[in-house]
């Protein structure tokens, strides 16, 4: 299981000899006989994949003796995801607090503070990258880019709240807090169906999304004004409904990475990435929906 940012790929379950793991390998020689990789060839969503776990996780059978295992308990479960996600949002909400108390947003230390934002913001994109990329979960760096991400929240949430509305960062934490319940409960139901053209299609979507906003910013920094117009007025409006339909679907992938890792019996460790990914994903809906609300009330 990997990050679900919309920047960021996954990487499935496999394993090997009857340990749960990450590395994407086929089981070794002599191990016991497990089902296909549903996450072979990077598709995490492939259509009529076996279950690599199809044999008892918990209770693996000795070839030679005949006789059963000590059940493994260190799985991952929905509890394990759930105080991870807690501790890891936690942080950012402690450190996003502290930022907007610490850091004025007057008109003497605006440049300061936002300085100091965009630093952090630097700082938790290296983190996040850093993590992505390695093998195993590391809580140092997860809790790390939860802190300098929630600076950069801070900052942030403070300007809009100083100069565009009081009350728009209220309604916008309310925004995804309503997105993450409405997700869960469709996603619980069966109405959103996590399969290989769904994946595609976020993705795809995702992909463009961000070149779109990275060329937006492109044409703001060196033509200057608001570059292409996707950040303001009614195509504002329009691709932040969009940034955030997208972060829902990203909170559904989410969903079925914690599903599957429980199901396939994950390492608990895992459960720090279930968390990056949810923290990371809830992070891009609030910005998104901030950034949709201060345009709404620009607009009064």
């Amino acid at each position: 299981m990997r990050s679900s940012n919309p920047v960021f790929s996954r990487r499935g379950f496999s394993r090997d000899n009857g340990t749960a793991g990450f590395n994407g390998q086929q089981p070794q020689a002599g191990g016991p006989a497990v089902g296909t990789n549903p996450y072979a060839a990077g598709n995490p969503y492939a259509e009529g994949a076996t279950n690599p776990y199809a044999t008892n996780p918990y209770a693996p059978q000795d070839t030679q003796l005949g006789a059963p295992q000590q059940a493994r308990g260190n799985v991952m479960t929905i509890d394990d995801v759930v105080s991870r996600t807690a501790m890891t949002l936690g942080t950012v909400v402690l450190t996003a607090v502290l930022s907007w108390l610490l850091l004025p947003v007057d008109s003497a230390n605006l440049g300061k503070s936002y300085g100091i934002a965009i630093g952090a913001a630097l700082v938790a994109l290296v983190l996040s990258l850093v993590q992505s990329f390695k093998r195993k979960p590391s809580p140092a760096l997860i809790l790390g880019y939860a802190a300098f991400e929630g600076v950069f929240l801070g900052v942030i949430s403070a300007a809009v709240s100083t100069y565009i509305a009081d009350g728009v960062v209220i309604q916008a934490v309310l925004g995804t807090m309503a997105v993450f319940a409405g997700v869960l409960v469709a996603y619980k139901m069966g109405w959103i169906r996590v399969n290989r053209r769904f994946y595609g299609f976020v993705m795809a979507a995702a992909m463009g999304f961000m070149l779109l906003m990275v060329t937006n910013l492109l044409f703001a920094v060196f033509a200057g004004g608001d570059g292409l117009g996707f950040r303001s007025g009614g195509l504002g409006i329009l691709f932040g409904v969009i940034g955030i339909i997208l972060g829902a679907c990203f909170l559904a992938l989410d969903f079925k990475q914690v599903e599957d890792g429980i199901t396939y019996g994950a390492p608990r460790e895992e459960a720090w990435l279930a968390a990056f990914g949810l923290t990371m994903t809830l992070v891009w809906i609030y910005l998104e929906m901030l950034r949709l609300l201060s345009i709404l009330q620009g607009d009064d």
